[in-house]
């Protein structure tokens, strides 16, 4: 091997010493691995799951605004087991004419209902049935149903209502803030400054006397005394 041989085969041993070297260092600093939690924190967002999330919305307040047509293409998720015309045979479901009203795993042409629902007891009404929609399996932990659940509020609303449509018709529940009106007698509570003007408006110059000036008079002002301003009134003048 002449010079010119041993010299570039010892640049090249030192440049893939260099790139080792380099390599080794780069690992040490930058080293992998899966983190213990993935992705990036973001500041002022809460990680799901952790508590805090918002309320669920009563299913009463949903069913003003929901949508019977659109229940029926949700309710294609379910014709797979169960069918919902009158009459209509069971399936590996049950079927689900006039379920709305009925009683919990009863009924419905023999169906071998699971130990499970039968538990439940009861019957299917509106916050029941938004609750087995949502989650069987959390509703009736041990039921023969597969189905994951409806995870959408609005969905759960319209499919059913046009499951109450298939033969119930039960009447609608009233909205909460209708109840909680209802409650107080038809009429929400006046704050202090309204109740004080209806107050005025219906005694507009006091003669039920039940408003009367018992405040201090400020410094320098003269007394009144209302029981004499009203025989002052009175005097001929």
């Amino acid at each position: 091997m002449d010079l010119k041989t041993n010299t570039i085969a010892g640049w090249v041993l030192g440049a893939a010493g260099a790139a080792l070297g380099l390599s080794i260092v780069g690992g040490m600093i930058y080293h992998g691995g899966r983190p213990e939690k993935m992705g990036y924190p973001i500041e002022g967002v809460e990680a799901e799951g952790s508590g805090g999330g918002a309320a669920e919305v009563p299913i009463a307040s949903l069913l003003p605004t929901a949508d019977a047509a659109k229940g029926a293409e949700v309710f294609k998720k379910c014709a797979a087991c169960h069918t919902i015309n009158q009459g209509g045979a069971n399936g590996i479901g049950p079927n689900l004419y006039a379920t709305m009203g009925e009683a919990i795993a009863q009924g419905k042409g023999g169906f071998a209902f699971s130990d499970a629902l039968k538990a439940v007891g009861g019957t299917w009404d509106w916050d029941k049935m938004n609750a087995w929609l949502t989650s069987p399996r959390k509703f009736a932990p041990g039921t023969k149903m597969t189905f994951a659940g409806l995870s959408n509020p609005q969905d759960r609303a319209n499919v059913i209502l046009y499951l109450n449509q298939q033969g119930s018709n039960l009447p609608l529940p009233a909205a909460p803030a209708a109840k909680a009106e209802a409650a107080a007698g038809g009429e929400a509570p006046a704050n202090g400054a309204d109740a004080a003007v209806k107050k005025v408006e219906e005694d507009p110059r006091g003669e039920t006397g039940s408003i009367a000036n018992t405040g201090t008079p400020a410094r320098g002002a003269p007394s009144v005394d209302p029981q004499a301003a009203i025989e002052g009134a009175k005097a001929p003048r």
